[in-house]
């Protein structure tokens, strides 16, 4: 799917929120990356094959 070179992380791969965004859609708190992952601005994410990760804000951010 990624068109970019280096090539973005895979959607398996742990690093995959690192891939390049292609679409925003600010308004609804998502945007999806070139790797097909849907992130959301609560930091959950939508896998291509439909699998979820949780929110997982880092504890820092959460402190504060």
């Amino acid at each position: 799917m990624c068109q970019h070179n280096p090539a973005c992380p895979p959607a398996e791969a742990t690093d995959r929120e690192a891939a390049h965004p292609v679409e925003h859609h600010f308004e609804q708190g998502w945007s999806r990356l070139c790797n097909g992952v849907l992130l959301f601005e609560d930091t959950g994410e939508l896998l291509p094959d439909g699998r979820i990760i949780a929110p997982h804000r880092d504890n820092l951010a959460v402190a504060a």
